[in-house]
């Protein structure tokens, strides 16, 4: 039994990075970004829900309509995969091609605003297998519970190999700048060398002059 708790909760800790919820304030302008680290091929589930600030009771309440966000989605490479206004509810779903940092950005739909009132905005992202609703696939594709056990598995085993091939990219590309950045320093230093040598080779040469101009010599 203490096994598979252990393993239970290992689990939990590995994967509990694949899904983070939230909520923020916002203002009329504002701006926030959040950056997630996926890998490739990848499904993101982004749910959010915004709420409108009431100064009477202090509190916050459902927003009205004509109040929505704004939602883009940036992949590693800086390119605009997603970017549209959505509602004040919504669900938005992207797959990434390449794997690295996501840049997932909201803001509000200014024209639309009541004067300067605060938002709340509840935010779940959620990536990878995470994003997929098993009940309902297994009332559509009607699995019992062993064959739906055994597709959560596979599921699981695919996207621990996606984090692992991901690391792995990280790893390389990490060892290449480490590469890159031991090949500068020693290119720097041995310019500095050269021109150190170049220099004491200079003043000898000035010394030598300025001694025999002298008759010292």
């Amino acid at each position: 039994m203490m096994p598979k708790f252990i393993e239970l909760v290992v689990f939990s800790l590995f994967y509990i990075h694949f899904t983070s919820a939230l909520y923020f304030h916002i203002g009329e302008t504002e701006r926030k970004c959040f950056i997630e680290e996926i890998p490739d091929e990848t499904t993101v589930l982004v749910n959010y829900k915004v709420e409108l600030f009431d100064p009477r009771t202090g509190g916050f309440m459902p927003s009205t309509q004509g109040i929505g966000m704004h939602v883009e989605v940036k992949d590693p490479d800086m390119k605009t995969i997603l970017s549209r206004v959505y509602s004040a509810e919504g669900r938005i779903s992207f797959t990434s091609h390449i794997p690295g940092e996501h840049v997932i950005c909201l803001y509000s739909n200014s024209t639309k605003w009541i004067g300067g009132t605060q938002l709340r905005v509840h935010l779940n992202i959620q990536v990878g297998e995470h994003t997929i609703d098993y009940a309902n696939v297994a009332q559509k594709e009607k699995l019992n519970n062993l064959q739906l056990r055994m597709r959560q598995l596979i599921d699981q085993v695919d996207a621990i190999t996606k984090e692992q091939n991901y690391q792995r990219y990280r790893e390389e590309r990490f060892r290449m700048t480490s590469e890159s950045t031991n090949q500068r320093v020693f290119w720097w230093s041995t310019a500095q060398l050269i021109i150190l040598v170049c220099m004491g080779a200079w003043q000898m040469k000035h010394l030598k002059s300025f001694f025999e101009a002298k008759k010292l010599v």
